[in-house]
């Protein structure tokens, strides 16, 4: 089966992080309706098909009736993202989570750079060390810890990723977070952490869900800040929600060496109805404002399918 690097473009080039906010890639890992991960598909079904998965078959008294068959939801998603459009070179990976079914997709099983979506990385380590030594955070570390969040400031998340103890606090988190896809960056390069989607949407798992090392304090802690992101910063997954609520956290980076764009999303969005964490991730982007068209009709996309219209529904394109 190709890779979603090859279906969708070969990546940029080595990332230079040299200021400014910093972003990722995208990826995502699909499920079926047991919650089981599975593998990214290579082929979608026909609409047709899909349809009949969802039609309840009559039975005549007496008579077993027929299992009913699953939805391959990947390979639904594979066919909504390949039908956004994205430009030749882009890259895009998606994962999803419907907590109001429990459905889930993904598309895309590459590691990526974080860039700024690892900040709520960082903060949900911070609050889990300090959950450990019994305290609450410091007025400096609250600071800090709004001013990365809500304005993504790098200097405030240089300061925490310091605090953490850099990659190995952060790797220690993580593994007691359930992350088994994300590598902290070198020295002072917390931008270049190498993450996966299906990564982040565990992540967005302990951060929304009850089911959690961090406490409930924590927990509505860094929702709260992601609820409150900076004008101009409330891109992304949030076009989903048509006016409803969504706490995200956006990235965006040109790299230094190509001058393409990744930019990255992650969140919660309500839909139609129905609660869902998204992670959209997206690399080889020619502009800021083509990388966050790409990442907004993926992650429409992956709501449809998530929600259950995937089947019928026209997939949104990069315009």
């Amino acid at each position: 089966m190709a890779s979603p690097r090859a279906l969708l473009g070969a990546a940029a080039a080595t990332v230079v992080i040299m200021g400014g906010t910093t972003a990722g890639t995208v990826y995502v890992r699909a499920a079926h309706s047991d919650s089981r991960p599975v593998s990214s598909a290579s082929a979608a079904p026909s609409a047709s098909a899909a349809a009949s998965t969802t039609q309840e078959a009559s039975v005549e008294p007496g008579v077993e009736p027929a299992a009913e068959p699953s939805v391959d939801l990947d390979a639904l998603l594979a066919r909504a993202v390949a039908a956004t459009g994205a430009e030749d070179g882009a890259e895009v990976s998606v994962a999803v989570l419907d907590l109001t079914s429990g459905r889930r997709a993904g598309y895309g099983d590459g590691a990526f750079d974080t860039a700024s979506i690892v900040k709520v990385d960082i903060l949900a380590a911070l609050l889990l060390q300090a959950q450990d030594a019994d305290r609450r955070l410091t007025a400096a570390e609250r600071a800090h810890a709004t001013a990365m969040i809500v304005s993504s400031d790098n200097a405030a998340a240089s300061a925490l990723w310091e605090t953490i103890g850099r990659a190995e606090g952060l790797d220690a988190a993580n593994e007691r977070f359930g992350l088994t896809g994300t590598e902290g960056g070198e020295g002072m390069l917390w931008g270049l952490t190498q993450t996966t989607a299906a990564d982040q949407l565990v992540l967005l798992q302990r951060v929304f869900g009850d089911d959690s090392e961090l406490t409930e304090d924590s927990r509505s802690y860094l929702q709260g800040l992601m609820g409150r992101i900076a004008a101009g910063q409330d891109w992304g997954v949030s076009a989903v929600a048509d006016g409803s609520a969504w706490a995200l956290k956006n990235g965006w980076l040109p790299r230094s060496t190509t001058g393409l764009w990744d930019v990255n999303s992650i969140g919660r969005v309500t839909a139609d109805g129905h609660d869902c964490l998204l992670a959209v991730l997206s690399d080889g982007n020619t502009t800021k404002e083509r990388g966050v068209a790409l990442v907004e009709a993926a992650a429409k996309a992956a709501v449809a399918v998530a929600v259950g219209d995937g089947a019928a529904a026209a997939p949104a394109t990069v315009e």
